[in-house]
């Protein structure tokens, strides 16, 4: 965690000074707000617009807002989407081809926007999330300079989360309820007796910037302890937990289970979970023409392992049963993007519990997969006995 002694405090009037400097430096502000009956991110003006008065109630297949009466900004949970919306869109053109009068083709690159995002409200595991994507989108050799773009010029909020939902599993991760670090300002949102105020930490330089224009006081002990109370509380409450056991080695050997029998009887291969995921970066591309003929256009889109045409080769897909394409995805989530990225892939937020029409849970499903692996173990271990 940052060092306290860069602690301030903010009360309301605070929190909306710092929308307005960050919109004065140029910047588009995305926060959470409410719309069409959920928490959503999106461009925002005020701190007004921010969710203050509502929570969420989640479980597995559910996601309902619910009023809240202590008037709290951000004791939600994370909504349907991630900042990857914004970082890695769902869809960016790439270039553009027009055939000219003569017959020859002209292209066009479409240069990549550099958009100058503050976002407002990042989650510790969204931290986390975004940290991942920079090493597979901006890390390797390959980079995706659109991505590269837009991340460069991003300032981060973000939020402890103390408020934790049914299907939150970061603790299992390393990935929160507390900040530690990729953030250039970290809040904490206190209510009690004293008053509605946030505490609040400096993690770059932008950030200390930033605060020396908003007005802010000294953080007092009372603030400190009780941001300090409500995360060290929060991290007790999880909603779900992971396995306590080494998930790479779990997923490596369970490639037979059979449990994906029982999860493909139930899984719809919707790719919602894909959708929803803030690390998950599979892109497809395709080429549009307008009905003349004359002009072309190619787009980037997000695609999901789990579309039958994803592991398509000239003979067919390679993953065609429901079966094998949610092992794909599970598989890689825990375990193989370590090969790939240094780490899982997973980073607790729990979106593709909630958002999975089915209600299939990824810590029920790697728990099922650990209780297999050591039945199977056991089996083996008493026929080695009678032998």
């Amino acid at each position: 965690m940052s060092d306290r002694r860069t602690a301030a405090v903010l009360d309301l009037t605070g929190l909306d000074a710092l929308v307005q400097v960050l919109r004065g430096r140029g910047r588009t502000v995305v926060g959470p707000t409410v719309r069409d009956a959920a928490v959503v991110l999106a461009e925002i003006t005020s701190a007004d617009e921010l969710p203050f008065g509502w929570g969420t109630e989640v479980e597995a297949g559910r996601y309902r807002l619910v009023p809240r009466a202590d008037g709290a900004a951000f004791a939600h949970t994370t909504g349907p989407q991630s900042w990857k919306a914004f970082l890695h869109p769902e869809r960016e053109r790439l270039w553009s081809a027009d055939r000219t009068a003569d017959g020859d083709l002209s292209v066009t690159g479409e240069p990549p926007a550099h958009p100058s995002y503050a976002f407002l409200g990042v989650r510790p595991c969204d931290l986390r999330a975004i940290a991942i994507q920079d090493r597979v989108l901006a890390g390797g050799r390959y980079q995706d300079d659109g991505y590269a773009a837009r991340r460069t010029g991003a300032f981060l909020v973000a939020v402890e989360c103390t408020e934790p939902g049914a299907t939150c599993f970061c603790v299992s991760m390393g990935a929160g309820p507390g900040a530690d670090e990729g953030f250039d300002l970290a809040l904490t949102e206190v209510v009690d007796e004293a008053g509605h105020r946030f505490l609040v930490r400096v993690g770059s330089e932008a950030g200390q910037a930033v605060l020396a224009e908003v007005p802010h006081h000294g953080a007092d002990e009372r603030t400190s302890a009780a941001a300090r109370d409500a995360v060290a509380a929060a991290r007790e409450r999880m909603g779900r937990t992971m396995p306590p056991v080494d998930l790479r080695a779990l997923l490596g050997e369970s490639l037979t289970a059979d449990r994906w029998d029982d999860v493909a009887e139930r899984c719809l291969t919707c790719g919602n979970c894909t959708m929803v995921c803030p690390t998950c970066f599979c892109t497809t591309t395709e080429e549009v023409t307008d009905l003349t003929g004359t002009h072309a256009e190619r787009w980037q889109r997000w695609d999901s392992c789990f579309d039958l045409d994803f592991s398509r080769l000239h003979e067919g897909p390679v993953r065609s049963l429901g079966r094998s394409r949610y092992r794909q995805w599970l598989t890689h989530k825990l375990s193989t993007w370590y090969e790939q990225f240094g780490s899982s892939g997973c980073v607790g937020c729990g979106r593709c519990i909630t958002w999975c029409p089915v209600g299939i849970d990824i810590t029920e499903e790697a728990a099922a997969l650990d209780e297999e692996r050591a039945a199977r173990s056991r089996h083996e271990t008493h026929e080695e006995t009678r032998r």
